[in-house]
């Protein structure tokens, strides 16, 4: 049968650990596993075999770290073996009903913005694996362990783009539901919907006991297959020997707990084994396996949050518009990318949830402008965006670039706008405005817009867009030459939501063109328009007025439990409420820190400087900001990009103050060193620190990735270093991670050692001998300052 047949309505079984069981077998510390597929081909088919015969269904390729950056010379080979070996096994143990996954992991960078692989390379490089393992025989693509929701849609377009095999993905999250890089449940599984991959979930990281609040939020909010595949329990170290806390029969009860939350596919990761696989099977698979059910939702999702329409009103931002907005034409024109962020801010801080994008001047380049801005705006705010735009060209490379599943403005009921719009939509996903006018123009009547509305929705079904990802737009005209306009707009709101059961938006200041006094209109008929279920309003948030009839009406419509963010936002006001804020307003120096505007800084500090003395702006500004920055990305108000964006801010603020000191001394806070350990080419961890610490001003010795122990031990001796920061990714290299301590030691006892990594806890740490566990950037940058006494 064909697995999509199957997925969803039986029981699929994956196969368990693949290092972690070559290192029993022999693995070496710092050697790569996929080399196996070519010098020990008969242990690879031995593990595929193994699996199967416990009764998996699908059996992954020994390609998980497989791409041009880790083999550029002989990847074909590499990848071409791994499947010939999946399918030789599948021969030899009689299971011609088994499915043989590409494996693809992450490519061990991060991608730009925040790191240095352009989105498009990570593409391609996942995109040449993809053609090989298709070409030899695989029936399906696995994306996993991705602790990068970016690095994810990179994957899953070079799955789509390279082949027509089913594609699974699963991330990895931390105990709070939080990928590395600040994502969600809730916002990749959008994304990942909206990308429309044939199933998804999570693996690694976790045993399948801290995985069970994961696993109930994506029962709750995905409409696909969900995949579960867990570690065996938390890792801890034994002799120099990697082991897991979760035997067989401990682990088959607990995913046996797991099968009944409503998910289709289990199976395993680090630490399993087939003993493991076999008895969650036995245990599993006479349970009824949950049907797939729709969960109507409409999502809209950035890197790190989704905004749900239809639970209450959203607000978006209407400011990143050039529409008689001078200064904002002038941006545009000169290209000031950082007025345009300081627009998106303004309205964050002023309570939109998305930010609407629009960048169309007749004199520009459109397309990348709207690359550059979605590119730039993604990586210094947590907002989902509405890529506003008639120029499809625009439009899809701003959606491909999009770290999430954006809102797009817009389609109309022209069979030409849905023809250019809908493809776009069904392949890189997304939530649509609607417009209600086709090519007999805009009707005057609600009934007239109604029908528009049905046949938008008819044509959006035959791509395979459900009405969910659809919000009617019933079109606000200006009452100035149709005092009846506002009556029709509020009639066909109220009908898309008790006829057709949709959600409606709004550009509600149009209602109000060509009249005195536009707020007093706008604000009221923003009421009116709540009143008959507008869904979203396009406003600008900044207008007092327009926030207070927001506020208001959810506090009086209960849509604001305990009046709660009516009195965070009036509670302590005077009576002069400041009107109509820009992002005109220079930020200090710490704000633009914060913010993660480094042309700012960098200007803030040259200005600064006139005043003040170089090191006293280090310390009562930039440390403060990155200080405060810190502490929110501590409390998970603030997540990576933001933090690496307030980095590079405070580093180009660095910069400008050393140059005012050339000449002058300059203090290190302390010298350290860092290294990605031997056989481990995954080297996010390390720079995101490295990052961090050279900004609280310590000189970092990189030593990069894939290090000797020695090497490392040499250079602490020579350097005479107190602190050596150690990471790892994967399981099968922090055995080289216990080589270097156990050889620092020996070496060079007075070094402190911390260390961190997906697959590292607090135990794991304390039993290869480190003396911090890092659980993230921050918590390295704190050890070095005890180590120091700074």
């Amino acid at each position: 049968m064909n697995l999509l047949e199957k997925l969803g309505r039986e029981w699929l079984f994956f196969d368990g650990g693949t290092g972690t069981i070559l290192q029993e077998r022999g693995l070496a510390a710092g050697e790569l596993p996929e080399t196996w597929n070519l010098t020990h081909p008969e242990e690879i088919v031995s593990l595929h075999c193994g699996y199967l015969e416990a009764g998996s269904d699908i059996i992954n390729t020994n390609t998980f770290g497989a791409n041009a950056l880790k083999y550029p010379d002989n990847l074909r080979e590499i990848v071409e073996a791994a499947v010939m070996h999946a399918k030789k096994a599948r021969a030899l143990s009689g299971r011609s009903d088994a499915y043989i996954a590409l494996d693809i992991g992450p490519t061990g960078r991060l991608l730009q913005p925040m790191g240095d692989l352009p989105f498009e390379r990570a593409v391609e490089l996942f995109g040449e694996v993809v053609r090989i393992g298709a070409a030899a025989g695989a029936d399906l693509v696995l994306i996993e362990t991705m602790s990068d929701s970016y690095e994810a849609k990179a994957a899953v377009l070079a799955a789509k783009e390279n082949c027509d095999l089913p594609v699974f993905a699963t991330m990895i999250f931390d105990e709070n539901g939080k990928m590395l890089t600040g994502g969600t449940v809730d916002s990749v599984v959008a994304m990942l919907e909206g990308l429309r991959v044939d199933a998804l979930g999570v693996n690694c990281g976790l045993g399948p006991e801290q995985m069970k609040p994961i696993v109930q939020r994506l029962t709750q909010v995905s409409s696909l297959p969900i995949i579960v595949n867990p570690n065996a329990g938390l890792p801890r170290s034994e002799n120099g020997k990697t082991v897991f806390d979760i035997d067989a029969d401990a682990f088959a009860q607990l995913m046996a707990e797991i099968a009944d939350m409503g998910v289709q596919v289990l199976g395993g990761c680090c630490g399993t084994t087939p003993d493991h696989i076999r008895r969650m099977i036995e245990a599993c698979k006479a349970k009824p396996v949950a049907p797939v059910t729709p969960k109507h939702r409409t999502v809209v999702s950035s890197f790190s949050q989704a905004v749900e329409i239809g639970k209450k009103p959203v607000i978006i931002g209407e400011r990143i518009n050039p529409t008689g907005k001078s200064k904002f034409k002038a941006a545009l024109r000169e290209n000031n990318i950082e007025y345009i962020l300081s627009e998106g801010l303004t309205q964050e801080d002023s309570g939109a949830h998305i930010l609407d994008v629009n960048v169309g001047l007749p004199e520009i380049d459109e397309p990348k402008m709207m690359e550059t801005v979605v590119s730039r705006l993604q990586s210094v705010l947590a907002l989902p965006l509405q890529i506003d735009t008639s120029n499809t060209e625009a439009m899809e490379r701003g959606m491909r670039l999009y770290n999430g599943k954006p809102m797009i403005n817009s389609v109309s009921g022209k069979m030409e706008s849905m023809r250019a719009v809908f493809p776009l939509v069904q392949k890189y996903g997304g939530v649509v405005v609607g417009l209600t006018l086709d090519e007999n123009g805009i009707p005057n009547t609600a009934e007239g817009r109604v029908q528009i509305a049905r046949k938008i929705y008819d044509t959006a079904a035959a791509y395979g867009i459900s009405r969910d990802d659809i919000v009617i737009d019933g079109l606000a005209m200006t009452i100035s030459s149709d005092s009846g306009s506002a009556l029709v707009t509020l009639e066909t709101l109220r009908r898309v939501r008790d006829e057709l059961g949709g959600h409606t938006i709004l550009g509600v200041s149009n209602i109000s063109f060509g009249l005195p006094q536009r707020e007093i209109i706008n604000a009221n008929f923003f009421t009116m328009a709540l009143q008959n279920g507008l869904s979203c309003a396009i406003i600008n948030p900044n207008t007092e007025a327009m926030m207070r009839s927001y506020r208001a009406f959810l506090a009086l419509t209960n849509q604001d439990a305990q009046c709660s963010e009516y009195i965070a936002a009036y509670g302590n006001q005077p009576a002069a409420i400041p009107q109509n804020t820009s992002a005109g307003a220079a930020m200090t120096l710490g704000e633009s820190i914060e913010r993660g505007l480094s042309e700012r800084a960098a200007q803030a500090t040259r200005e600064a400087l006139g005043h003040t003395a170089p090191l006293e702006i280090v310390n009562t500004e930039l440390i403060p900001a990155l200080d405060r920055v810190g502490k929110g990305f501590e409390r998970g108000t603030i997540f990576l990009p933001q933090l690496l964006m307030s980095a590079e801010a405070a580093k180009a603020a660095f910069e400008v103050v050393k140059d005012a000191m050339r000449g002058a001394p300059q203090q290190s806070r302390g010298k350290i060193i860092l290294a990605t350990v031997k056989g481990d080419i995954h080297d996010i961890g390390k720079n995101i620190v490295k990052v961090l610490l050279e900004n609280y001003g310590y000189q970092v010795i990189d030593l990069g990735k894939d290090v000797d122990p020695s090497l490392i031990v040499h250079t602490a001796k020579r350097e005479n270093i107190q602190l050596v920061g150690l990471s790892a990714l994967m399981t099968t290299t922090v055995v080289s991670m216990e080589q270097t301590i156990r050889l620092l030691r020996a070496e060079k006892p007075d070094t402190k050692i911390v260390v961190g990594g997906a697959v590292l806890t607090q135990e794991y740490a304390d039993s290869i001998g480190a003396d911090c566990y890092a659980r993230d950037a921050m918590a390295t940058v704190h050890f070095a300052d005890q180590v120091f006494g700074n």
